[in-house]
């Protein structure tokens, strides 16, 4: 079964209160419908994960500015069907805060929101991209005091 591995970012920004940034994929080939997701892309080859996830948030919303959050780092795995092969495929999430609200997307993308926790979980379209959102969360509000 082929495999595939991306590395993705949950992006927030503190002002009045923490909003996270999610990104609009139009419908494709593996998406018959639009859907809201966090910024995520392939590892190329010879690239560490805190490369790509460097690379891909650039190319995807612009920002240069984001800081990795240390402590934070969760894994989905999911199934889904490209010309006719079942590929499994696994996205490492990590979280990062931004000082920037400006965001310029890439042509992947049909439109970006910031969004408050609530409101975000509501526009997330995949159970798993919710839940990897709820403990990004919780991760911000009740930090693990060691």
């Amino acid at each position: 079964m082929p495999l595939e591995k991306s590395v993705g970012a949950v992006i927030f920004k503190k002002e009045k209160e923490i909003e996270y940034l999610l990104l609009h994929y139009p419908s494709s080939v593996k998406s018959v419908k639009d859907y809201w997701d966090f910024p995520k892309g392939h590892i190329e080859k010879d690239e560490e994960e805190l490369d790509t996830l460097k690379r891909e948030v650039e190319e995807e919303t612009g920002l240069k500015d984001i800081k990795i959050i240390e402590g934070f780092k969760e894994l989905i795995r999911y199934f889904f069907k490209f010309q006719g092969k079942t590929i499994l495929k696994t996205v490492v999430f990590y979280l990062a805060e931004s000082q920037s609200k400006g965001i310029k997307i890439s042509t992947e993308h049909i439109g970006y929101q910031w969004l408050p926790f609530e409101k975000a979980l509501a526009k997330l379209n995949y159970e798993n991209a919710k839940e990897i959102l709820k403990k990004a969360n919780n991760f911000l509000l009740f930090p693990k005091k060691i």
